[in-house]
C-alpha cells in the first residue's frame, strides 16, 4: 500500500508543473493569454497518445526488471527534464521552455503507463481497490504540492528555484522504484508484435458501440477541461495574489476533491456507475456556471472559496465515476494497453480543444467564456444515458471466457 501511495505521488507531481504552475510563470513573464493557452495545451499531447508506445513496455524488459527497469530509466529522465525547465526564461526563451515542458509530459505519460501496469500486476484482486485508493491519494497530494505549494514557493523564491525543488521531489519516485519488488506476471507476457499491439485494439473495436464510446469519453469532461485550463490567469485578472490562489484554490480545492471522490464512490456503490455518470455530469456542468458568478463578483475570497469548493467537489464525484467506467470497459487480458487508450482519449481535450481556450476567452470575455463552457458539456451528459449499454457490451467477452 505504501508503494502504491508513493507511486501515486510520483505520477501526480509532473502534471500541473506543465499546466497551472507553468501558466502562472508565463503570465508573470508577460506571455499573452492566447500564446499561453496554445503552448500549455500542445505540450500535453503525450498524455493523449501514450497508448502508441505503451505496448513497448509490455513487450520488452530491461536488466533491472520488466517494470522497475523501465520505471527507473523514465524517472531519471523525467527528473532531469523538470530541472532543465528552471534554466530558461519564458520571457526570452519560450521555445526552450516549451521543449522542456514537452519532455516532462512525454516522460510523465510514460511513467503513468508503467505505474498503472505495476499496480495491476503487483496487487491481488482483493488488494486492487485499496491500492488504487492509495494511489489516488498520493496523486492528489502531489498535485497539491505542484500547484498550491509551488505557487507559494514561487512567491518567496521565484519560479526557477521552485522547479529545482520539484525536481528534488521526484527522488521519492526513484527511491520507491529502487526499493519496490518486481511484480510476478502469472499470465505470461506478449511474445510477438500481434499479441502486444494488435490484439488489445482488435478485441476492443469488435464490441458493439466501440466507436461511440470513445466519442463519449472525449466529450464527457470537455466543458470542465476547457474552463479549468485557464482558471489561473482568470484568478490573477480578478486581482487574487499567487498566495491567495495557492491557499484558497489549491488547498481548499484539494480537500473538496477528496470529499467529492469519497461521496461519489458511496453513490456509485448504491446506484451504479451508469446512473452516476449522468447525475455527476449535470453537477459538473452547474459547477462551471459558478465561475460566471465569480466573474461578476470579482475579488472576493469567500465567493472564490465557495465556487472552488463546489467545482472541485463535483469534479471529484465525476472523476470517480469516469475512472470506474473506463476500468470496467477494459478486458482483463489487455488492461494496460486498453486503459492507456481510454485514458489517452480522456486527456485529449486538454491538449487539443483547450488550445483554443485563450483565443475563445479573448473573443467572449470571462463571463461569456464560462457560459460557453457550461453548455458545451451537454452532449457528453446526453451520451452518458447510454453508458449501461456500453458496459454490458464490455462485460460480454468476460462472461464468455468464464463459461469456457
Amino acid at each position: 500500500m505504501l508503494i502504491a501511495l508513493a507511486m501515486g505521488f510520483a505520477s501526480g507531481l509532473p502534471l500541473l508543473l506543465t499546466l497551472s504552475t507553468l501558466q502562472a510563470w508565463m503570465k508573470e513573464s508577460g506571455v499573452d493569454l492566447k500564446t499561453l493557452g496554445f503552448y500549455t495545451a500542445l505540450v500535453g499531447l503525450p498524455y493523449s497518445f501514450k497508448f502508441i508506445w505503451a505496448p513497448l513496455f509490455d513487450r520488452y524488459a530491461l536488466p533491472f526488471g520488466r517494470r522497475r527497469g523501465w520505471l527507473l530509466l523514465i524517472q531519471l529522465l523525467l527528473t532531469a527534464a523538470v530541472f532543465s525547465i528552471s534554466l530558461f526564461s519564458p520571457r526570452s526563451q519560450l521555445t526552450l521552455v516549451a521543449l522542456s515542458s514537452l519532455a516532462i509530459t512525454f516522460f510523465s505519460a510514460s511513467q503513468d503507463v508503467l505505474i498503472d501496469a505495476y499496480r495491476r500486476e503487483a496487487l491481488s484482486e482483493e488488494e486492487l481497490g485499496l491500492g488504487s485508493g492509495m494511489y489516488v491519494t498520493g496523486y492528489r497530494v502531489a498535485m497539491l504540492v505542484a500547484s498550491g505549494g509551488a505557487l507559494i514557493l514561487a512567491d518567496q523564491f521565484g519560479f526557477a528555484a521552485t522547479y529545482q525543488f520539484m525536481a528534488g521531489c521526484m527522488l521519492i519516485g526513484i527511491l520507491t522504484t529502487l526499493l519496490a519488488p518486481e511484480p510476478t506476471v502469472t499470465g505470461g507476457v506478449p511474445r510477438n508484435f500481434r499479441e502486444a499491439v494488435v490484439a488489445p485494439f482488435t478485441e476492443y473495436f469488435q464490441r458493439h458501440g466501440a466507436l461511440i464510446t470513445l466519442v463519449f469519453i472525449f466529450l464527457y469532461k470537455v466543458g470542465d477541461m476547457i474552463a479549468g485550463h485557464i482558471t489561473t490567469p482568470f484568478y490573477l485578472d480578478l486581482g487574487f495574489t499567487k498566495t491567495e490562489i495557492g491557499t484558497i484554490v489549491k488547498f481548499w480545492g484539494f480537500w473538496a476533491t477528496i470529499a467529492g471522490g469519497t461521496v461519489g464512490g458511496i453513490f456509485i456503490l448504491r446506484f451504479g456507475t451508469a446512473r452516476c455518470l449522468v447525475w455527476f455530469g449535470v453537477l459538473q456542468m452547474l459547477s462551471t456556471a459558478g465561475f460566471v458568478a465569480l466573474a461578476q463578483v470579482g475579488h472576493h475570497q469567500a465567493t472564490l472559496a465557495a465556487v472552488v469548493a463546489f467545482e472541485n467537489f463535483t469534479a471529484g464525484m465525476g472523476t470517480s465515476a469516469f475512472v470506474g467506467f473506463m476500468g470496467a470497459l477494459t478486458n482483463k487480458r489487455f488492461t494496460a494497453t486498453q486503459y492507456a487508450l481510454l485514458s489517452s482519449l480522456m486527456a485529449l481535450p486538454r491538449v487539443t480543444v483547450t488550445a483554443a481556450a485563450g483565443a475563445i476567452q479573448q473573443s467572449l470575455g470571462w463571463s461569456s467564456f464560462f457560459i460557453f463552457c457550461t453548455f458545451i458539456a451537454l452532449p457528453g451528459i446526453w451520451m452518458a444515458t447510454r453508458a449501461r449499454t456500453w458496459l454490458d457490451a464490455a462485460a460480454e467477452p468476460q462472461k464468455q471466457l468464464g463459461r469456457v
